[in-house]
């Protein structure tokens, strides 16, 4: 049994001061008075800051100068992995964007393989396109855009025994498979989507219970025609990822946002490509482009956005000071809220007896001064 001691806890439904956080195996074992630690318990003094649950990212291209588009494979997924644990992520959705059909079926492969050999980090796969709006693709190469066919489906249906996301366009996209997706327990995002209100509700309807990095490639919220975004901040039971790095959003939108969305429905995401966790200023190419990286933005010759820069401890950082979220419900956008997304609430993502010892702990800044992933601590 450890016991970590000398930091505020933050659960994700309670603050605790002056309190013990036990860790058994690979488990957290509860939260306690320091006066009442079990005997022989192994205590480790943090020296101050807070200890919160690890952070989640369901939105992860790239990292430590990798990206899963390139190489689909395990090695990848460690070193991604790797790279953003320094930042706080104690778990993520690798994400594979639009690109060859093969390729698509070698990153599943590799998720599921990454899993069965137990790399740290790795909680499934988020598919993100080809099945898109061509008009709101943003950086995603046209090339491999399409509505699916009998071979997208069979890898689709493929994804039922792994926790994945999959992120289409509901205009694009027949609601019998959206729905097909939605019951055998895969999660589906509205995303890339010219989808008008009316479409959306109906996609929603279907079985879409989210939306992926809301206000980017997307329809808009206007006057008389509220698009996808105002479908997605009318709906309360819809969850909406976003990316808090002052460049995909704007933060008086990121506001609006969460005073729009139900308690619980907005969250927290990267959009991260290779730039995590590599050398300051160091570029990196997709679909054979040069992506150049400077002041945090990742972009083509053109000056589209092509992911982003951002790691999840800046995430929190920015929800905080830039846009004036309380830190509480911060540290819940960057954790709890994700676990409930994938509907892993019950293995993660809060501080609760009997769910893995997934934790962060920051200083006063914010800075993530170390890690645990099922009760193994690393720093960075």
């Amino acid at each position: 049994m450890k016991a970590l001691i000398n930091a505020t806890i933050h659960t994700g439904d309670a603050v605790h001061d002056g309190a013990a956080l036990l860790i058994d195996g690979p488990l957290i074992a509860g939260v306690v008075a320091r006066d009442a630690l079990p005997a022989g318990a192994e205590v480790q003094d943090l020296g101050g800051g807070l200890l919160a649950p690890g952070f989640i990212d369901l939105q992860v291209n790239g990292g430590g100068g990798a990206l899963f588009n390139d190489t689909p494979d395990v090695a990848t997924l460690r070193r991604i992995a790797e790279a953003h644990r320094r930042f706080g992520t104690t778990g993520l959705l690798p994400t594979f964007i639009t690109d060859d059909a093969a390729k698509r079926a070698e990153a599943v492969a590799a998720v599921r393989t990454a899993m069965d050999e137990g790399v740290p980090g790795v909680l499934g796969i988020h598919l993100e396109g080809p099945h898109i709006a061509v008009e709101r693709r943003g950086v995603h190469d046209a090339r491999f855009i399409r509505a699916p066919d009998d071979a997208d489906r069979a890898l689709l249906d493929s994804l039922a025994d792994l926790p994945a996301l999959v992120t289409l366009a509901p205009e694009v996209v027949p609601h019998a498979t959206i729905r097909a997706l939605a019951a055998a327990g895969v999660r589906v995002a509205a995303g890339h989507s010219a989808a008008s209100w009316a479409q959306a509700r109906d996609g929603f309807a279907a079985g879409i219970t989210g939306v992926t990095h809301l206000f980017n490639a997307m329809s808009q919220l206007g006057s008389r025609e509220p698009g996808l975004v105002g479908a997605a901040l009318a709906d309360d039971a819809v969850w909406c990822g976003i990316i808090v790095d002052g460049h995909h959003v704007h933060d008086a939108s990121v506001r609006l946002a969460w005073k729009a969305k139900a308690p619980g429905r907005l969250f927290l995401v990267t959009d991260a490509m290779p730039p995590v966790g590599a050398p300051p200023g160091e570029g990196f190419r997709l679909y054979g482009e040069a992506i150049q990286v400077a002041d945090g933005r990742c972009v083509t010759a053109d000056g589209t956005l092509a992911g982003s820069a951002l790691d999840m401890a800046t995430a929190v950082r920015n929800a905080v000071r830039r846009v004036g979220i309380p830190l509480d419900e911060a540290l819940r956008m960057a954790a709890a809220y994700p676990a409930d997304v994938m509907g892993m609430a019950a293995t993660r993502g809060r501080i609760r007896p009997g769910l893995a010892a997934d934790l962060v702990h920051l200083d006063a800044d914010l800075t993530v001064r170390a890690t645990w992933i099922g009760g193994a601590m690393a720093v960075p």
